[in-house]
């Protein structure tokens, strides 16, 4: 991905079962005026299925980030992690781990398997807003990401 001149051409797949949460996430990128288009998958193997669906077929919508929960039901998020680090039509994609684990080896384990960041989910619902902001403000605003799909 290039940088965005548009927030709404931006695509992210969130990777979340709890309902809630996902609610939590949208609300707190819509509070910011940053409204990307979410595609939201409750499980690992939804996930997985889903990047190799669009990596084939160009026809589908593109992907320029992917929010990753850890604690997923059947595949878990190291489990999407490791696969996307081995599958080289998805190496190229940014993942940011974005959990409630505060666990140093779960950090470790992420960056080991290629997450690009690694966030711990706020307990405070109005927390969410300003992690939302920080989201937008370095991974769509400032970094120049490689166009994973083409």
């Amino acid at each position: 991905m290039s940088q965005q001149s548009d927030s709404e051409s931006v695509s992210i797949l969130l990777v979340e079962d709890n309902p809630g949460d996902v609610r939590l996430i949208q609300e707190a990128f819509g509070a910011t005026g940053f409204e990307p288009t979410f595609y939201t998958v409750v499980d690992g193997d939804a996930a997985l299925e889903f990047l190799r669906e669009h990596v084939c077929d160009t026809s589908g919508p593109s992907i320029d980030l992917v929010l990753l929960d850890l604690n997923l039901p059947r595949t878990d998020g190291f489990a999407v992690l490791e696969a996307i680090k081995d599958e080289q039509e998805l190496t190229a994609l940014p993942v940011i781990v974005l959990t409630s684990s505060k666990a140093t080896e779960d950090i470790r384990k992420s960056y080991k398997l290629c997450a690009n960041a690694y966030l711990t989910k706020p307990s405070d619902p109005a927390e969410f807003a300003a992690l939302g902001r920080a989201v937008e403000a370095f991974w769509i605003d400032e970094a120049t990401l490689p166009s994973v799909f083409s």
